[in-house]
């Protein structure tokens, strides 16, 4: 896995073993920027929690397109050996990275500013109701700022899309993309 562009372009990250993540592709990473970027106009400044950070490939990916702050949230001890050789890697970028030891759906982040941008590559077994009421906490707790994306990728038999959960938190899928087996829906606020 390497940076796909920006600042860090072209470091090289290190991968949890494939029993315990499912990385992202170089591929479906560089497809979900684009989307991103053609969305929120340039990363500059965003505040961004990555969720289920893993090797820590998309909030890095974001940090080297020049993103003020990432927040890092990983559960397993040998994703976060991985992750946090992989963040050791961007020393420069060190005042912009925070790492949380811990389940982001067991305790999620509801302190410090909104965020501009929420990653969410779960398990892909996760049900999407327990992802919504995830992000549930984090609007009432008024963790997303008025102009906030949710990217949530996920198994391609799933419609998030549509998902009730999704429309009764004032979220509207914006995006649908597919890349084979995996896919992934950004969400904004509806603001009508």
């Amino acid at each position: 896995m390497r940076i796909v562009a920006g600042e860090f372009r072209g470091r090289v990250l290190k991968a949890p073993p494939a029993e315990i993540t499912r990385p992202t592709t170089d591929r479906v990473r560089e497809a979900m920027m684009s989307t991103l970027y053609s969305q929120l106009g340039d990363f500059e400044g965003l505040n961004i929690l990555d969720a289920f950070a893993g090797s820590g490939a998309l909030g890095l990916e974001c940090l080297s397109r020049g993103a003020e702050r990432v927040t890092f949230y990983e559960k397993n001890q040998k994703a976060l050996r991985v992750l946090q050789e992989n963040l050791n890697l961007f020393p420069q970028a060190k005042r912009r990275i925070s790492l949380r030891k811990a389940d982001v759906l067991k305790n999620p982040p509801v302190f410090g500013g909104g965020y501009d941008l929420v990653l969410l590559d779960p398990p892909y077994a996760t049900d999407p109701q327990v992802i919504a009421d995830f992000l549930g906490t984090l609007v009432a707790k008024g963790m997303l700022s008025d102009e906030a994306l949710v990217y949530y990728e996920h198994g391609k038999s799933l419609d998030v899309a549509d998902h009730p959960a999704f429309a009764e938190l004032g979220l509207v899928s914006a995006v649908t993309k597919t890349y084979g087996d995996i896919a992934f829906d950004i969400f904004r606020k509806d603001l009508s």
